[in-house]
């Protein structure tokens, strides 16, 4: 893959139940899935947008269930040493999936875990393209200090602040601009001593029908659908799927606001 240092390539979601997971996320995403041939040794699952293009995978786990992300970088060895350089610590030095790519598994220096990936496919990533529906459209980190935050992460990826919005109570809403664009944003946890995590939502078409299949696969949303700032005329939902792993939606009211 040729994506720029710190884009994000790939998303994962870890969880003790994949065919659990696989049944709720089918019918709210429209993800399709499937089981790619040889090279990992635990159960793993890719699924696809409508579009029949990549965006992620269910890897089975003992784990509390979570989503995680892959920054894309051109050299995986020189970039793990760098975010232990850069305070950061690795926690799964770089290592190979024959026929996947090279990756490494780290958190920066506040606590927030990701992932560092050569992917072996000539092809780019369009795992994060918001404009599509089943691909992700936002990546928010939430974490205990933005300033230290932006200057590891620029440090490291070269990205940028491009901006920031006010939250009423709770300091700025800090984008995160990469590569001439927009990729998401960085808050302040709302609860002193939360170990810093990155967030992520996922484009829809229809948010309120996005709701009710979420609903009716038996998860759970615990807020929305809230209308997002700008001119775009999007909406989100935060829901929590059935064990337990959070996530956002965001999309569109085809049919008007209700």
């Amino acid at each position: 893959m040729t994506n720029p240092d710190g884009t994000p390539i790939w998303y994962e979601l870890m969880t003790d139940a994949p065919d659990a997971a696989q049944a709720f996320y089918a019918p709210v995403m429209g993800w399709v899935f499937d089981t790619p041939p040889g090279g990992m040794e635990r159960d793993y699952r890719i699924f696809t947008a409508a579009d029949g293009e990549g965006v992620g995978g269910v890897i089975s786990t003992t784990m509390p269930a979570t989503w995680a992300v892959y920054f894309g970088v051109g050299d995986v060895d020189a970039m793990a040493a760098r975010v232990t350089d850069l305070g950061g610590r690795v926690h799964l030095g770089p290592q190979d999936i024959p026929g996947v790519g090279r990756f490494a598994f780290v958190t920066d220096p506040q606590g927030a875990s990701f992932y560092l990936m050569r992917g072996d496919s000539a092809a780019d990533s369009t795992a994060f393209a918001p404009a599509r529906p089943g691909h992700c459209s936002w990546n928010e980190l939430v974490t205990s200090d933005q300033d230290g935050s932006f200057a590891f992460y620029g440090a490291l990826f070269g990205w940028t602040k491009a901006g920031a919005m006010p939250m009423e109570g709770m300091g700025d809403y800090s984008f995160i601009g990469h590569d001439g664009g927009m990729i998401g944003a960085m808050m302040t946890a709302p609860q002193p001593g939360t170990v810093p995590f990155w967030n992520f939502a996922f484009t829809v078409p229809d948010i309120d029908r996005a709701k009710a299949a979420v609903e009716a696969a038996g998860g759970t949303v615990r807020q929305g659908p809230v209308e997002l700032p700008g001119d775009e005329g999007d909406w989100m939902i935060q829901i929590t799927d059935p064990q337990g792993a959070k996530v956002m939606l965001t999309g569109k009211r085809p049919g008007g606001a209700v």
